[in-house]
């Protein structure tokens, strides 16, 4: 076997340092994560919480599933995920946000209300 084999066939090395760095970048996304949930932004919450969540994937998809490192046909179907999920958010979103909703919601009828005319209608 020849020495260029050898290598094509182990794939691209990572340093462990690389690792320990993107680990240590998610621990801190996630205490950051738990800090801002305590901490009232208003509508600005979602946004945040959203936005490390979003980085943190981004982290893990590179490094730890080797995206970076792979060749354009994977690059290809990973873009090809994403645009699928803002498909899939997108046809969510036009559903939900073009529904007329009643401006003052009527409430539940209590079950006593319903279980006592068919009680008494037996006695």
């Amino acid at each position: 076997m020849s020495e260029h084999n050898e290598h094509a066939a182990s794939g691209h090395v990572v340093p462990i340092s690389t690792y320990v760095m993107v680990f240590f970048a998610l621990m801190v996304g996630t205490a950051l994560t738990t800090w801002i949930a305590t901490v009232d932004l208003g509508r600005w919450n979602t946004v945040v919480a959203l936005t490390i969540a979003v980085i943190k994937m981004i982290l893990v998809v590179l490094f730890f599933m080797h995206v970076k490192y792979a060749t354009g046909l994977t690059r290809v179907v990973i873009l090809a995920g994403f645009f699928w999920l803002a498909i899939m958010i997108t046809l969510s979103c036009s559903d939900e946000l073009t529904r007329t909703w009643e401006i003052v919601p009527q409430g539940w009828l209590p079950t006593t209300n319903m279980i006592i005319p068919i009680v008494t209608r037996f006695f």
